[in-house]
């Protein structure tokens, strides 16, 4: 009711506000006097004098009840004796720096709606750096990174709404007071409901918290240890669930998307080289390989799938009988390496590549392998250790 009343008066004085100059037609002259308007006035006094609005929303108390006034009264006394109390923004810079490093995320978050100046301090990106590196450190990488950029960026584009321009009489009088308060429905929800910069470390931290943003990284295992993909390693598409502390992943294959869920920490790492799992990878230390090194090879189904990194270990050549004082397998043209997490005599238990001039190597049926990367480091050794299976596959 108030909003009508008020679109009323709005009305009323929105027309009023034009000069009108006096045409040949009568029928307008008569219709813009000042009788119409003292009409219309009588008209809407008669209409409320009626019931159909309470007139009792509109009439303001001339009167304060005793009780509050006294009330306030105290109030305002005792904050003019003892003054505003200390705050934590009368702190010394280094020692509130200090406190706020100590917040976990949760509580930055909520120390970040206190007030404007606490806002900006709790958003910065150096806080969030720490939280960021500390729980996503091990499956956010470059591609990541660029991917959440490609997100951003999209995000920032203007909306149909934002570059649609109204034309003639409509478009105009809607631009104008009192009109101009008003936004259309589908255009206020469209508009995000905070001011958190979309392209700060905060966001991606929450972004990746609540599971909204899907990024790339690689699953050990995949579709739940299934025995086809025994000591692999697969790139996917990751959403993190925060209730249960797991992850959602997407397999791209040829023809189809596989989804796993329940996906545990210990079953991802961030991809070790930028290599797309499409592209066959550059094999830059095939001149250093020799007897009892660790290494991944990318391998793939057909032609159509993607490559998954599988782990294998450099074996001996098949006239070497082991003896490190006679054995010359390092100096060989081609690389021995074996699967051991299959059966002596399977299809699946060796291969062998070109040292000097290796390209993707197979057939339909065993499969194609592709490039090799040297592991170097402990931790990415005991990794694959740590997921060996309990029994050997034929």
């Amino acid at each position: 009711m108030l909003f009508l009343l008020i679109s009323c008066f709005s009305f009323i004085f929105f027309f009023k506000s034009f000069s009108f100059k006096p045409t040949k037609s009568e029928g307008k002259m008569l219709l813009l006097g000042p009788w119409f308007w003292e009409g219309f006035s009588s008209f809407l006094a008669s209409w409320f004098n009626k019931g159909r609005f309470a007139v009792s929303m509109f009439q303001v108390p001339l009167k304060m009840p005793l009780t509050k006034v006294n009330l306030c009264s105290k109030v305002q006394d005792i904050v003019e004796e003892e003054g505003e109390g200390p705050s934590l923004l009368d702190l010394p810079e280094l020692a509130l720096e200090c406190i706020l490093e100590r917040l976990s995320p949760a509580e930055l978050y909520s120390m970040a709606g206190v007030c404007n100046s606490l806002r900006d301090r709790c958003r910065s990106d150096h806080l969030w750096e720490k939280h960021l590196k500390h729980k996503w450190g091990r499956v956010i990488c470059e591609a990541a990174c660029k991917e959440w950029q490609c997100h951003i960026a999209s995000r920032k584009r203007p909306s149909f709404l934002d570059q649609r321009n109204q034309k003639g009489f409509f478009g105009s009088l809607m631009s104008m007071w009192p009109f101009s308060w008003y936004k259309p429905q589908c255009e206020s929800r469209n508009k995000p409901t905070t001011c958190l910069p979309v392209d700060s470390i905060m966001a991606l931290y929450l972004s990746l918290e609540s599971g909204k943003f899907w990024f790339p990284a690689q699953v050990y295992n995949r579709e739940n240890g299934h025995v086809g993909f025994m000591l692999s390693c697969y790139d996917a598409q990751l959403s993190y669930d925060s209730k249960t502390d797991t992850f959602q992943a997407r397999y791209s294959t040829f023809a189809r998307r596989t989804i796993e869920e329940s996906i545990h920490w210990d079953r991802l790492r961030a991809p070790p080289v930028e290599t797309p799992a499409h592209v066959l990878h550059t094999s830059d230390c095939l001149n250093d390989l020799k007897p009892g090194d660790h290494i991944e090879i990318q391998w793939r189904r057909s032609k159509e799938f993607p490559y998954g990194w599988w782990y294998a270990v450099v074996g001996h050549q098949e006239l070497c009988d082991g003896n490190e004082n006679r054995c010359r397998c390092r100096y060989s043209d081609t690389v021995v390496l074996e699967f051991s997490q299959y059966t002596p005599g399977s299809r699946w238990r060796q291969t062998i590549v070109n040292r000097k001039d290796h390209r993707e190597v197979g057939n339909e049926a065993d499969g194609f392998y592709g490039g090799i990367r040297k592991l170097y480091k402990e931790e990415e050794i005991s990794k694959w250790k740590q997921l060996w299976p309990k029994q050997i596959f034929d």
